[in-house]
């Protein structure tokens, strides 16, 4: 009976050795593997991995978008995906692509039923990231942005572990204090993991009325930035609010290929400098 579990467990360790040397491989294909992060839900954390996704894109980038939201997967409303269905090709899963130079995928595009409620443990929840990572035929990608759920669980813990070299991570806030807090436990995580902090994004930093143009800041303004100075993390940008990102999420279409001239997208498109001129250092 002894040497019997003994075989067993070198068996499990080969299979997960050979496992890990899988996604080893697939992420070797991956020039920067980029993680968004946010400490509370409704902060638009989705919004802004998507729309970051098509912005590196449109500038050149090969990309890749994951979506390991298990409970609350967004990106197939984003980009209007419900008919959606990921193919398999010889055992490896086929992302679906979005565009030339952009590619997805999400477990909302494998459940039969959009309304279907995912009821998973942590273990569960492991083994669909561990899937992703190693059964998608990503390919050669500059960009894999990694759109995690909300805190700091087993969704953003899991896939740090399994790409075992993160390049580093978005955070992802709003102004107002009670978003600031949690934001300050995702940094936290971060560095106990020895994850670089990319920089932090303030979303919906205030609002531009359409009729008269005037700025009201109605989540306040500037606390995403004073966190970072305070917390030594750069500072990607500040996205303020404009009702035309939730059109633009409800047709399908991401805000910054629909409204190419807004200054909505010109602020996503300074974030998305700074990391291609490698203004941005990871801390």
């Amino acid at each position: 009976m002894a040497k019997q579990n003994t075989g067993q467990k070198q068996g499990q360790a080969q299979k997960q050795e050979a496992e890990r040397e899988q996604i080893r491989r697939r992420m070797d294909q991956i020039k920067e593997k980029i993680i968004v992060l946010s400490g509370k839900g409704g902060v638009g954390k989705s919004t802004v991995a998507a729309n970051l996704a098509v912005s590196l894109s449109a500038s050149g980038k090969n990309v890749g978008l994951l979506d390991i939201d298990i409970h609350g997967p967004s990106i197939p409303d984003i980009f209007n995906l419900k008919d959606q269905k990921i193919m398999s090709q010889n055992g490896n899963l086929i992302p679906v692509r979005l565009s030339p130079t952009l590619v997805a995928i999400s477990i909302g595009l494998l459940l039969r039923n959009q309304d279907d409620p995912v009821i998973w443990r942590g273990p569960m929840k492991y083994q669909m990231i561990k899937q992703f990572l190693q059964k998608v035929e990503w390919g050669r990608l500059d960009y894999l942005i990694i759109d995690s759920p909300p805190g700091t669980g087993d969704e953003p813990l899991s896939v740090i572990q399994l790409i075992e070299n993160p390049d580093g991570a978005v955070v992802v806030t709003t102004p107002q204090q009670v978003a600031l807090s949690d934001v300050r436990k995702g940094i936290a995580f971060c560095r106990s993991l020895e994850l670089p902090v990319i920089g932090v994004i303030e979303n919906m930093s205030g609002f531009s009325c359409p009729e008269c143009g005037h700025t009201t800041d109605i989540f306040k303004s500037g606390g995403g930035e004073k966190l970072a100075r305070d917390m030594g993390i750069p500072f990607l940008g500040k996205i303020p609010i404009d009702p035309k990102i939730v059109e633009a999420c409800e047709s399908g279409q991401p805000y910054v290929d629909k409204y190419k001239d807004s200054s909505v997208v010109k602020s996503f498109n300074e974030a998305v400098s700074s990391m291609l001129a490698g203004e941005v250092k990871s801390v």
